[in-house]
């Protein structure tokens, strides 16, 4: 019976096997165990094999996995997790997300960066954020036009409180591979420009359970991991 831990020790096996293939070295890509929708327990198991890194849809169900998460592995383990928002962003929400969370994927409004700038404490770290790349044109996908992607990124990099840390995207699912991989080098494309017009990115955050071997090849940083290591979803909360 497969395991929490045994599912992160294969992906992580995959991580390498992909980055070998692409001549990168496996530790320049980060594993983020996306947690939407599973209970905190499953998180606690991820955490006792060593997984910090966590990304949640919905801002109240991560708020309950924090205290839950909390309670189950103990404070010192629990303060040790890195939140990352990986879900759209309501304007209501942005001062929980800015007082508890780490790390945002899905900056598509330059008012969002703005709320969460003023919102941020100065007691904390800057909150680490990426602009996200709606690269397949999707009109049921949040995210920017990639015309409009420098813009953005340009004013949120200059917003105190919040550092601009790269692009995410989540291309349209595709049987074809060529399909699939030019859209991930489209994005990769968009950040290397940013990268050559001076600004100081770092983070491509691209690739999930069925496409991170091509993600990983045209340069991902990140990837977003969700089924394989905790199984199918549990309902969808409709609670953002």
């Amino acid at each position: 019976m497969a395991t929490i831990a045994g599912n992160l020790q294969a992906i992580k096996a995959r991580i390498a096997a992909a980055s070998a293939a692409a001549g990168r070295n496996p530790a320049s890509v980060r594993l983020l165990a996306v947690s939407k929708t599973h209970p905190a327990p499953l998180l606690a198991e991820a955490c006792a094999a060593g997984q910090r890194a966590f990304g949640e849809n919905y801002v109240q169900e991560a708020l309950a996995k924090m205290e839950a998460l909390s309670r189950l592995v103990g404070s010192e383990a629990a303060g040790a997790v890195e939140w990352h928002l990986i879900g759209p962003l309501q304007s209501n929400k942005t001062r929980i997300v800015a007082e508890h969370f780490a790390w945002v994927h899905t900056i598509e409004r330059e008012k969002i960066a703005h709320r969460l700038s003023e919102q941020r404490s100065s007691r904390l770290a800057p909150l680490q954020v990426l602009v996200q790349v709606n690269v397949s044109g999707e009109a049921s996908k949040s995210g920017v036009a990639p015309h409009e992607v420098a813009a953005l990124a340009r004013a949120v990099a200059l917003m105190p409180r919040l550092r601009l840390r790269g692009l995410m995207a989540i291309p349209e699912p595709s049987d074809d591979a060529a399909i699939q991989r030019a859209s991930f080098r489209a994005v990769r494309v968009l950040f290397e420009r940013l990268v050559g017009d001076g600004l100081e990115l770092d983070t491509l955050s691209m690739g999930m359970s069925d496409d991170m071997e091509m993600a990983i090849a045209e340069g991902a940083t990140m990837v977003r991991i969700g089924t394989a290591i905790f199984g199918p979803r549990e309902r969808a909360r409709s609670t953002a």
